[in-house]
C-alpha cells in the first residue's frame, strides 16, 4: 500500500509536467518564490537520492543539486535540460524502488542514522507526504502555466 501510494505521487508530478516546453517547466511562481516545475523536478530527484540511496541503503553518492555553499540551488538555479532534469529524477525513483524492493521489511533500519535512526516504513510515510506536498506546489504551477488542472 506504502508503494503504491508513493507511486501514485510520483505519477502525478510526472503528469503535472507532462507535455510542457522547456521555457514552461522552468517558469517560476509568482515572486519571491523560486518555486517552478523545473526546480521541484532537480529538488524531488534530490530528495529520492538523499533518502533512499545515501541515507537508508548507505550508497556513497554525491548530493544532487545541492552544496553546502548552495543549498537552494534545486530551486535558484535552472541550468541544464528540464527533460534531463526529468530524467534523473525518473532514474533515482528507479534506484528507490529497487532498494525498497531488496530490503527485509518495512522494519528496516537505514544505514546511516540523521536525527535518530528511522525505518523504512518511516522513510516511506515522509516520501508520500513530502511528495502530496510538492504535487500541491505542481498542480497550481501547471494550472499557472496552461490552466490545467486536476491529474
Amino acid at each position: 500500500m506504502l508503494n503504491a501510494y508513493l507511486d501514485h505521487y510520483r505519477e502525478t508530478f510526472e503528469l503535472k509536467c507532462d507535455g510542457l516546453t522547456r521555457e514552461q517547466l522552468s517558469q517560476r511562481s509568482a515572486s519571491p518564490s523560486t518555486v517552478s516545475l523545473h526546480g521541484l523536478a532537480r529538488h524531488l530527484a534530490g530528495v529520492e537520492r538523499w533518502w533512499f540511496a545515501i541515507n537508508f541503503a548507505g550508497l556513497d553518492l554525491p548530493m544532487l543539486y545541492y552544496s553546502d555553499d548552495g543549498p537552494d540551488q534545486d530551486f535558484e538555479s535552472l541550468d541544464g535540460d528540464p527533460s534531463e532534469v526529468l530524467r534523473v529524477w525518473r532514474a533515482e525513483c528507479k534506484r528507490s524502488r529497487d532498494i525498497v524492493d531488496s530490503a527485509s521489511s518495512l522494519e528496516a533500519v537505514g544505514a546511516v542514522a540523521r536525527q535518530g535512526s528511522y525505518t523504512l516504513r518511516w522513510l516511506m510515510l515522509r516520501m508520500i507526504t513530502g511528495y502530496a506536498q510538492h504535487d500541491g506546489h505542481a498542480d497550481l504551477l501547471r494550472e499557472g502555466i496552461d490552466g490545467a488542472v486536476g491529474v
